[in-house]
């Protein structure tokens, strides 16, 4: 009988002689593994933070945008023959980046004064239905603005006003 207990008390001290070197294997990997990002986020941190204060230094100001009145304008809409005719009021607004180009620019008032009555002379009251027919219009009028005071160069067409009436 002390001969079984012996065997199984051996069996049990063979067992947790087994268990303590994967529990130490795994304490260890756990370890370096914690190590290892502890370690890679302080580094990362500390290279991000001088980098962008380095970047943000550097940096001058933006500019601020300066803007061109566009005189307002009020066209009739193309329409089917015997339907109401509709009117499009538009004031809008050009966008410059830099001052210098206003003036520039201001001259040339007539000209795009001109090419946008054209434009929206040729436009139907669904051509402006919706955020995405207004869009199209923005980006045509940005298109043709720039073609007629070139070399400047016009940030954006923005509407203060349109109605459709």
């Amino acid at each position: 009988m002390a001969d079984k207990e012996e065997a199984e008390g051996g069996a049990e001290a063979s067992e947790e002689a087994v268990v303590a070197p994967k529990g130490k294997l795994k304490l260890i990997i756990a370890v370096v593994l914690v190590l290892a990002i502890v370690g890679g986020g302080s580094t990362w941190f500390f290279f991000l933070r001088h980098h962008g204060e380095e970047a943000h230094a550097e940096a001058p100001p933006p500019k601020p945008s300066s803007y061109v009145e566009v005189p307002d304008m009020l066209v009739n809409l193309v329409g089917t023959p015997g339907e109401r005719v509709q009117y499009l009021k538009v004031k809008i607004v050009l966008e410059v980046k830099e001052e210098k180009q206003v003036e520039a620019i201001k001259p040339n008032l007539p000209r795009v004064t001109d090419i946008f009555q054209t434009y929206l002379r040729e436009l139907r009251a669904s051509d402006l239905n919706g955020s995405a027919g207004l869009f199209r219009l923005r980006e045509e009028l940005t298109r043709r603005v720039n073609a007629a005071v070139s070399p400047n160069q016009v940030s954006a067409v923005l509407f203060k006003e349109i109605v459709v009436q």
